[in-house]
């Protein structure tokens, strides 16, 4: 393993940890030497070295988890808000349930949890966060109002906080999937009647790459942006897409 990939000796939270995405950075994590605090509804499935269960909507769980983190692992080096939900519809179409969920768990569980983190990570000389944001959030979809509303707002967060805490030894930056084939994605299509595995076939056929992005492809992007193989990358969206836009 390169030495800039090695994360031997670090310590990492990661929210949505049994999610399609999670599962497979904590897997990386873990291979790549970091020990490893998982959060999520339930994360009993989940192989790792603390576990951190909670909902995301309480805001005293989501306050805490970094200082819980810590305290689990001897120290915080890498913060991962991967936990997210998609409602679709437009604003006409959106309940105020749908409302909540979407800005509990994509906006303010984050800022909660970076804003517990930064000050951990800043007192022990540095260290990185990825927040998940989306191309939905860099551009806008049909049908999806608030959730591209929310992960825009994801995207300007972590930039302005690239920004503000990059002299504290603290990278922020974020990861911009499009349509990643994982359970959520999966579910969302039966709920609507299609058959998941014929919907992803043909999802992946307006993929310039030929197929869309598996929970591999967006974990190894987030292996590096908390590497020190991306060590001058700070306030960045990234951008995972096979080439396709949002359409």
């Amino acid at each position: 393993m390169d030495d800039v990939m090695n994360l031997k000796g670090k310590s990492a939270l990661v929210t949505g940890a049994a999610g399609g995405i999670g599962a497979s950075i904590v897997q990386r994590l873990r291979n790549a030497g970091a020990r490893v605090a998982v959060a999520d509804r339930a994360v009993d499935a989940i192989e790792a070295e603390a576990y951190l269960p909670g909902d995301l909507l309480v805001p005293e769980y989501a306050d805490q988890l970094p200082g819980a983190a810590a305290s689990a692992l001897g120290g915080l080096d890498i913060v991962i808000n991967n936990a997210g939900v998609i409602t679709r519809g437009s604003v006409t179409d959106t309940t105020d349930a749908d409302w909540s969920l979407s800005l509990g768990v994509n906006v303010e569980a984050p800022f909660r949890i970076c804003r517990a983190a930064i000050p951990i990570m800043a007192d022990a000389g540095g260290g990185a966060i990825v927040n998940t944001a989306s191309c939905w959030g860099l551009r806008p979809g049909p049908n999806h109002a608030v959730y591209c509303m929310t992960k825009a707002a994801i995207a300007s967060l972590t930039q302005c906080m690239g920004m503000d805490h990059a002299h504290q030894g603290i990278r922020i930056n974020a990861v911009c999937p499009n349509e990643v084939n994982t359970p959520m994605l999966r579910s969302g299509f039966e709920k609507r009647g299609f058959d998941p595995d014929t919907a992803v076939a043909e999802l992946g056929r307006t993929v310039p790459l030929g197929r869309i992005a598996e929970p591999d492809d967006i974990a190894d992007v987030i292996m590096f942006l908390v590497s020190d193989a991306s060590r001058y990358v700070c306030g960045t969206l990234v951008e995972v897409n096979g080439g396709k836009p949002v359409s």
